[in-house]
């Protein structure tokens, strides 16, 4: 009987911690969704591609998200220069929520 009851707590608690984690991952996926879509309406395309979209001026930003970390991507978003003082990108004038859903989205790009 004891057995029992400490199985249900650990089962209880499985469930919740994975509630948790799906809900985590459906608004980290509705952020680089939003990020994706100011991708096109922010017109990055028109320097970078990934995979067939886009023009190949800048880096193609097709595996950005295994080289560098969603917080490193929000740094150089917010100022390119200040990141790599030789860097071609100007600094865009972004707010912040397009920058958290630009580094989702380029942060999931593997």
């Amino acid at each position: 009987m004891h057995r029992r009851w400490l199985v249900v707590p650990v089962l209880a608690l499985s469930v919740i911690a994975f509630g948790v984690a799906a809900q985590e991952r459906a608004a980290t996926q509705e952020q680089a969704e939003r990020g994706r879509r100011l991708f096109v309406d922010q017109g990055c395309h028109g320097c970078h591609t990934i995979k067939a979209l886009g023009t190949p001026i800048g880096p193609d930003l097709s595996h950005v998200g295994a080289r560098y970390s969603e917080a490193y991507l929000k740094r150089w978003l917010r100022d390119p220069q200040a990141q790599r003082p030789s860097a071609h990108m100007p600094q865009l004038e972004l707010t912040e929520p397009q920058i958290a859903g630009l580094a989702a989205f380029l942060s999931s790009l593997e």
